[in-house]
């Protein structure tokens, strides 16, 4: 699978099937994961891998706390605001996923808050000493995972919901607190009988986001 191959098959895959994936297929890819740049070699990831019983557990207590209408508190915090340009690409989501899920849109809250059912969430952390420049190189670090799953038949879906609740993270997952939870990556085997996958988010024409100067 070529690079643009890999740009093309990755999508976020909102449901996923039980299946366990294999450790040496996961290990797999966060060794070529590895790669990823980062500014002066500095390769500021820590990675955690919850599944099993204590996904199981993380998943609990995130539904818990949905359900209570606890706030979600990520330690990287959100936006303050967006642009008009960006608030009308998000605005496009509801409608393009109804359209293409029918009820199966229904499902998108719960299932964030269930971690889409994932069997696998690779929680990506960053030491809280280190600037917000080393977030740019986790984010090349995530796309190296999320290109490189497709090549074994896996899923991804990165998602601020999957760290809402750092205080159950550094409780089951046993991260220290010198580390702040930046995002989690779901991975699996999609649910093609789920039509909540279905949905394909569209992109901008790239004439309108990209300028060449001669």
């Amino acid at each position: 699978m070529t690079v643009k191959e890999a740009l093309s098959a990755r999508r976020s895959v909102r449901a996923y099937k039980p299946d366990r994936i294999d450790a040496a297929v996961l290990a797999e890819i966060l060794g070529a994961a590895e790669r990823a740049p980062s500014w002066a070699n500095t390769q500021p990831w820590q990675v955690f891998v919850a599944q099993g019983e204590t996904l199981g557990r993380i998943r609990a207590a995130y539904l818990e706390n949905y359900r209570d209408k606890v706030p979600g508190h990520p330690e990287v915090e959100r936006p303050a605001q967006w642009t008009e340009e960006t608030k009308r690409r998000q605005k496009a989501l509801r409608p393009g996923m109804a359209r293409d899920c029918g009820e199966a849109a229904d499902q998108f809250a719960e299932l964030n808050n269930r971690l889409f059912d994932a069997p696998a969430v690779i929680y990506v952390c960053v030491e809280k000493a280190l600037s917000h420049w080393s977030l740019f190189d986790l984010g090349s670090y995530c796309q190296s995972i999320m290109l490189l799953a497709p090549a074994y038949g896996l899923a991804t879906i990165p998602a601020i919901t999957t760290v809402n609740f750092p205080d159950v993270l550094h409780r089951e997952l046993d991260i220290p607190d010198t580390l702040s939870v930046a995002i989690g990556v779901a991975i699996g085997y999609a649910d093609t009988g789920n039509a909540i996958n279905n949905f394909r988010s569209e992109r901008e024409d790239i004439n309108s986001v990209v300028k060449y100067s001669e």
